[in-house]
């Protein structure tokens, strides 16, 4: 029996053009779901969502001269060394993470491994803290702080 030349007859290479192709999609598809889960795109969603501009965060008459007040919800030290001079810092102790909480004797205190910051310019003043507190701008308005944290 001889092979005719049918037009329906499939091309010997038809099935290994498709098994490329597919593999081809397969590729493209897995590329797309790995740039899906790029460092940049979990980069974005991982930052914290900030407010835009100025944080109010409490009173003026909370701190005290000489002292401080921790406003754990959002993660900021505001104090007063002297009249009238308001200090804003990250509550956020730059040796483990954790947040900050109480200013007493003129440091801002950390409670998981002793650190202490200066509240004049969040300094270290005992580790085992690596870096002072990041400083923020504190305004005050209609007696209240208004922190930029940006």
């Amino acid at each position: 029996m001889t092979e005719s030349a049918d037009s329906t007859a499939t091309p010997a290479t038809s099935r290994r053009t498709l098994l490329c192709g597919v593999a081809v999609l397969a590729a493209g598809g897995a590329t797309a779901g790995v740039a899906g889960c790029s460092s940049s795109a979990t980069s974005t969603d991982a930052k914290p969502t900030a407010k835009a501009g100025p944080v109010t965060v409490g009173a003026v008459a909370d701190v005290p001269v000489g002292g401080g007040k921790v406003y754990r919800e959002q993660k900021i030290v505001v104090t007063q060394p002297t009249v009238g001079q308001y200090k804003g810092f990250s509550a956020t102790c730059t040796h483990a993470g954790c947040l900050v909480d109480q200013v007493a004797s003129n440091l801002i205190q950390c409670p998981c491994h002793g650190s202490r910051f200066n509240i004049n310019d969040g300094s270290v003043a005992a580790g085992p803290a690596p870096s002072p507190l990041p400083e923020y701008q504190v305004t005050v308005t209609n007696g209240a702080f208004q922190v930029s944290t940006t």
